[in-house]
């Protein structure tokens, strides 16, 4: 058979493979589950509510957060006074409710109530309250109850990202850069075994990100990871989604051949493009898009991002590794303005994107500086600057025609360039496993940082203090007094004052409301943050008192 004969062969043998890695895509969007677009959940209510006392015992406790969650096998716990297991039988799951059924006969006291559940943008959202029956008393403990996550696993699915945003600019440039830019006379193998490393590294991130995926939601290490564990992974869409990946990657994998091995004809380059495009909407698919207020948007938006970023920096890498000690002034003078072309669109689809991310996800201009994910925002952004301005020099070089003449300078700016930009996605890594700022400023139920509960002593009694949120602005205090055998304590006269020693507030006395013998509530509002004092003076008889204090951090 002649090579005219064998190359329509290799073709349809090339298309053929590109349809089968579609067809395993197809198999696996069929299998994706159905779930609807939410946001990155949290805790807005319970029943019994967090530290409520109530007169009997419940026959279920019912959890509503934000937004729709999934379960994770047996982290959803209710632990009796006596530490024993109060709930019984499984949770039921319905969109955004959780009922979990308790004993209502476990006993008089203060029970705990841990969960940990996946949100929509696959990320686990966990936490912890109690409420009592009867009167309060020690809150149990619970071993098997810790929502911490490991911080192995946690640094190891940021690993995995980085890693696998390497992988793919390691695809996109040579791609690219072979099939639109690359003289003829140049050999291709160097810049083949740059993109089959990065297809690899992708293809083995996704199926380290699913492994990972386990143990991230479940709070194990790394290697606990069981058979029930992995299938809730697979069956989810973040499996589904890592899944269809791995399918197009398998369909690229077959056109990326004939394109290492010389120019390929129109038809297998679009085909290759949108399998290409498609590939890079499994990132936001997988994260934080998919779950925000306007999904489709976010969805397109990181996609454009992620493409702007691969394009440009892969195509630095075969710029700096390959062209510009390789190709000669002639061939530079016709490269070096296309590629700048290139990089101007590549660097406006960044900008364009990160400012809707940034307006979609921080949701608030105080947010930028009050939430982690603000923070890391603004971080990019100083770092993205630096790298524009590095990239505007590199330009001005391609416009004088001094970078095909002397490609001295232009090379080393494009490493500058790369350095600089290896940082941002180090960033970009952590951005993606924060959750948003939204979110922070969403949370309203569950956070443990804006909510505070001491138990004090005195040699007369016992003082419960829960404030809510412990924040600047306007707060609840509930008081319950009780004797020392934890019975409740009933209370002639309640007195309370709030100062701010550090800033020179003076003692600003708290008005009480008395609800029943041993509880009080009163209204308050601290006009600074710092570490306010709390100061009770509760009087049991008309000669028996007692005066506890309490430091509070108001944030």
């Amino acid at each position: 058979m002649s090579a005219v004969d064998a190359r329509p062969s290799r073709r349809r043998f090339t298309r053929l493979g590109a349809l089968a890695g579609l067809l395993v895509t197809l198999l696996a969007l069929l299998l994706a589950p159905a779930t609807p677009a939410s946001a990155h959940a949290v805790l807005a209510s319970s029943s019994p509510a967090a530290s409520a006392v109530v007169a009997s015992g419940p026959t279920e406790v019912v959890l509503t957060f934000s937004e729709p969650v999934r379960k994770v096998t047996g982290k959803i716990r209710v632990i009796a006074p006596d530490g024993a297991r109060a709930d019984r039988g499984e949770p039921t799951f319905t969109d955004a409710v959780v009922t979990v059924p308790v004993d209502p006969s476990a006993g008089r006291g203060t029970y705990l109530v841990s969960y940990r559940v996946i949100s929509a943008d696959s990320h686990p959202v966990s936490g912890a309250f109690t409420y009592s029956v009867g009167a309060p008393s020690t809150p149990p403990t619970d071993e098997g109850s810790d929502t911490r996550a490991d911080p192995v696993v946690a640094n190891a699915v940021k690993v995995a990202k980085y890693v696998g945003y390497v992988g793919l600019l390691l695809v996109v440039g040579p791609a690219l850069v072979l099939g639109a830019l690359w003289p003829r006379r140049l050999d291709r193998r160097g810049p083949a075994r740059l993109a089959w490393s990065g297809l690899g590294l992708v293809a083995l991130v996704t199926l380290a990100e699913l492994w990972l995926q386990v143990p991230y939601t479940a709070g194990g290490g790394l290697f606990d990871v069981t058979g029930t564990g992995l299938r809730e992974v697979l069956g989810s869409t973040y499996g589904a989604t890592h899944l269809v990946r791995l399918g197009l990657l398998a369909a690229v994998a077959f056109l990326l051949r004939p394109l290492f091995a010389g120019p390929v004809g129109r038809t297998d380059a679009v085909i290759l493009a949108v399998l290409g495009g498609a590939t890079l909407f499994t990132w936001p698919l997988a994260g934080h898009p998919a779950a925000s207020p306007a999904p489709a948007v976010s969805v397109v938006v990181d996609a454009v991002h992620l493409g702007g970023m691969a394009v440009w920096l892969g195509g630095l890498v075969m710029l700096g590794g390959f062209l510009l000690r390789r190709a000669d002034e002639r061939e530079l003078t016709a490269i070096l303005p296309v590629w700048s072309r290139w990089a101007a669109l590549s660097v406006a689809a960044l900008l364009l994107a990160g400012t809707v991310q940034a307006l979609i996800e921080v949701s608030t201009p105080a947010a930028l500086v009050d939430t982690t994910y603000g923070r890391l925002v603004l971080a990019k952004i100083a770092l993205f600057a630096l790298v524009i301005g590095v990239a505007a020099y590199s330009r001005a070089l391609v416009r004088r025609g001094t970078a095909a003449r002397r490609p001295t300078p232009a090379r080393r700016a494009v490493w500058v360039e790369l350095a600089v930009t290896a940082v941002v996605l180090g960033v970009s890594a952590t951005l993606v496993q924060t959750p948003p700022s939204r979110t922070a400023a969403a949370d309203v139920g569950g956070a443990q940082s804006s909510y505070f509960t001491t138990m004090l002593s005195s040699p007369l009694y016992s003082l419960q203090v829960e404030l809510d949120p412990a924040r600047r602005g306007s707060n609840s205090l509930h008081l319950y007094a009780y004797t020392k055998d934890n019975r409740p304590q009933p209370v002639l006269e309640w007195k309370a004052t709030a100062a701010l020693p550090s800033a020179g507030v003076e003692p600003i006395e708290i008005p009480l409301l008395s609800l029943t013998d041993n509880h009080a509530t009163g209204e308050t509002s601290f006009p600074a943050a710092g570490q306010w004092q709390l100061r009770f003076t509760v009087r049991t008889s008309d000669i028996d008192q007692a005066t506890v204090v309490a430091t509070v951090d108001i944030r």
